[in-house]
């Protein structure tokens, strides 16, 4: 074999060879490079004193799934949905209720809590309704 036929082969095999790297990891990029990021919009207590309500909007790039809730970094207890529960990127804001004794005017930080261990937190006061 010439030295001319051997040398565009191996120029042939890397360009394909670089192509398909290309590919692999532009692929990664989509798939696994996403990001969690929930956001909690709104917050209705609940009178007298036994729960609330919280609106969270998945703001991310992937899909999530939601753990838990805590309030005060402690475990609530979830009445609706049951957990876990998936949350897509193309899920309208969901309601999470939570069984919760508080007192009005008393600040609380409560966090959405991921599969993964992200906590997404935003603080209220109680009784006081906020969008």
């Amino acid at each position: 074999m010439s030295p001319v036929v051997a040398a565009i082969i191996l120029i042939a095999v890397t360009v394909a060879v670089s192509i398909a790297v290309a590919a692999w990891m532009g692929a990664l990029t989509f798939t696994w490079m996403g990001y969690e990021e929930l956001e909690i919009t709104t917050i209705t207590w609940t009178p007298p004193d036994t729960g609330f309500s919280i609106t969270v909007e998945n703001t991310g790039t992937k899909d999530v799934t939601i753990s838990s809730v805590k309030v005060n970094h402690l475990a609530a207890t979830v009445s609706s949905p049951t957990l876990p529960t998936v949350f897509k990127t193309t899920d309208t804001a969901k309601t999470i209720t939570v069984t919760y004794t508080y007192t009005n005017g008393s600040g609380y930080d409560v966090a959405v809590v991921t599969s993964s261990g992200h906590e997404f937190t935003d603080h209220f006061l109680g009784g006081q309704d906020e969008t």
